[in-house]
């Protein structure tokens, strides 16, 4: 039995959140956003380093170029790398093909673990099991909660997208909504369409979608002017990216539509938008943690033998709402790009 499916005879506590601290001070490091080429990071090396053996990690998202959102995802993950001694490579590509072929690169190089995202998850399968041959343990993060398990992944980190959508779908009943728009990023991306399938489920209006080219921003603005205009009796958007949801509140402006903005997902920008009203609220997912968490387990899997979930549930990071009654107590964080 090789380490990484030997877990799964094994039965622990399930774990449904977690709150993660670092013990040790860590040093920032400013993130870029990612590309098709691997990219490697030293940061804070000077700054609580564990006294373990180097290892290598690969982190492999469908981060698509210039989604700011992976920044922070990118930052969680290189905080727990310079904690743990781990020289973390980092390499995106929104093509799930391309992002199977990092993945391949990454088992060629011969790290001691993988972490990936499973936004489109059969494309992902055939070299997730040639990881497991060759005994890397592989995490899961972001996207493919429904489907971690399936293709054999060790854990999970993440938001159950199902259930974030379903409760923004309540938000919108309680506020009256009822004639909504789902704004979708990038088709084929299974957390995306997740979310729009929670909000239909429990939304009571009618509940649209709206298909933009997320890599062209002046594109989704232009889409969802049209689709304004056209449609005067649309009083929300629901987008599934903070980007989006300020391109959207643009979109509101121009069309003179008086439809209101919701989101998920959080940066920066999006908490000084929620504080002017702007926007109404957002889903937060904690991506900092997402990413911090992943690389933290292969360190305690291979240095302790720990894992987390017991095999069987995925690590829940979220959802969370932010709006104007708690967004100055997350403002400050979103700024230093940990929220």
């Amino acid at each position: 039995m090789d380490r990484i499916s030997g877990f799964r005879s094994r039965r622990f506590a399930p774990v449904v959140a977690v709150a993660a601290a670092a013990a040790l001070t860590l040093a920032g490091c400013s993130s870029s956003s990612g590309g098709k080429k691997a990219e490697e990071s030293e940061a804070g090396a000077s700054a609580g380093k564990a006294s373990t053996p180097r290892m290598t990690v690969a982190l492999v998202t469908h981060q698509s170029p210039g989604d700011t959102f992976w920044d922070i995802v990118r930052k969680g993950a290189e905080a727990a790398a310079a904690k743990d001694n781990i020289k973390l490579v980092y390499s995106a590509d929104p093509n799930a093909g391309n992002q199977a072929n990092l993945v391949q690169n990454a088992i060629d190089q011969k790290v001691d673990g993988i972490a990936i995202t499973l936004a489109k998850p059969d494309a992902l399968k055939d070299v997730v099991g040639k990881a497991k041959s060759a005994n890397i343990p592989v995490v899961g993060l972001n996207s493919g909660v429904s489907e971690w398990k399936k293709l054999g992944l060790m854990e999970f980190f993440g938001q159950d997208e199902t259930v974030a959508g379903e409760a923004l779908g309540k938000r919108l009943n309680a506020a009256g909504a009822k004639n909504a728009v789902c704004v979708v990023q990038e088709q084929g991306n299974i957390g995306l369409t997740q979310r729009c399938a929670g909000v239909e489920k429990t939304f009571s209006g009618k509940l649209q979608t709206l298909f933009v080219n997320g890599t062209d921003m002046p594109s989704v603005k232009s889409t969802i002017t049209a689709k304004l205009k056209q449609d005067s009796s649309i009083d929300y958007l629901v987008t599934l990216g903070a980007p989006f949801a300020l391109t959207a509140t643009q979109s509101v402006s121009e069309s003179g539509s008086k439809a209101k903005v919701a989101t998920f997902d959080l940066n920066k920008q999006l908490t000084g938008a929620i504080d002017k009203g702007t926007i109404e609220f957002a889903v937060d997912q904690q991506p900092y943690l997402q990413g911090y968490l992943a690389i933290d387990s292969l360190w305690l899997y291979k240095n302790n033998g720990n894992y987390m979930g017991g095999g069987e549930q995925p690590v829940l990071t979220g959802p969370a709402f932010v709006d104007k009654t708690n967004v100055d107590a997350v403002a400050s964080f979103a700024a230093k790009g940990t929220r």
